[in-house]
């Protein structure tokens, strides 16, 4: 089983120019799924959407060619793909020669397919779409909708996560919201470096204390876990702590070599966001 200590994280990394889908490092959702109370069958659905922006490679004649990648990866994959291990595999397409786009694109579904879904008794398929530069002009930037927490002038003391700075009052009529944040911030789980987010929780139920949800998220400020795990473990204590009837939590967080990834759960299904970045992306 890879943990993230394996993995090329934190390390010295030999620049790969040639096709390599062996670059690609998967790791085991479920070992952080159960610190957060998740054995069995996961209370939500949902998947991560990163973004490439970093993606090259050769035509047959070999002048370089450009695209954007949307990438989804459904949370019931077994496993994530670390992020480094990511960016060096896209690496090695810099001076490899495919046909066209349409082959960069079925490789690279059969690449991350194999790792997200490795170990899996019934394996499936991550989603890949690539956009090319005649379409880069028409890529939005907007920000997440819903009622803006930061507005709330709160003082903070919490910088590890602190869910029990959430409440809702269970005693009153049930509510739908959606609130928003842009001081979400936590670090690698392996190299510390820091990683800046959004998120958007949307939900239906008793209603959330706002100030205490704004410092809740505050208090992840100098946790170490990787995007996924800090939004599953956000929903499980939201979900735990308010028991909201519905619940979606989305993360928005800004890119680091060329990639950003966006994960987004919810406690029933619908369809996903569509991956549209926000300014600071």
């Amino acid at each position: 089983m890879n943990t993230p200590e394996q993995s090329q994280l934190g390390k010295a990394s030999a620049y790969v120019d040639q096709y390599d889908a062996s670059l690609l490092f998967p790791i085991p959702r479920q070992g952080k799924r159960a610190e957060i109370g998740v054995t069995g069958t996961p209370p939500f659905f949902g998947a991560d959407l990163w973004t490439a922006f970093e993606l090259s490679w050769l035509n047959p004649r070999g002048k370089p060619q450009v695209a954007l990648a949307h990438i989804t990866v459904p949370c019931e994959s077994p496993n994530i793909i670390e992020s480094k291990s990511f960016k060096l595999y896209l690496n090695s397409f810099n001076n490899t020669r495919f046909a066209d786009a349409s082959e960069v694109q079925a490789r690279l579904r059969k690449d991350l397919s194999e790792a997200a879904w490795r170990g899996a008794a019934q394996p499936a398929s991550v989603g890949v779409k690539l956009l090319s530069p005649e379409l880069f002009d028409r890529e939005p930037v907007h920000e997440l909708d819903g009622l803006n927490l930061d507005r709330l002038d709160i003082e903070c003391h919490h910088y590890t996560p602190a869910p029990e700075l959430l409440s809702a009052a269970t005693s009153e009529a049930p509510v739908t919201e959606t609130l928003t944040s842009h001081l979400l911030k936590s670090n690698c789980l392996v190299t510390g470096q820091p990683d800046w987010g959004s998120v958007q929780i949307q939900y239906s139920g008793p209603q959330i204390d706002q100030a205490g949800l704004l410092a809740y998220l505050v208090s992840f400020r100098n946790h170490n876990e990787f995007h996924e795990q800090c939004v599953e473990r956000i929903f499980m204590d939201v979900w735990t702590r308010c028991q909201p009837i519905k619940l979606s939590v989305y993360a928005r967080y800004t890119r680091r070599g060329g990639l950003d990834i966006n994960p987004f759960r919810t406690s029933h299904p619908q369809a996903l966001p569509a991956n549209v970045r926000t300014a600071r992306q």
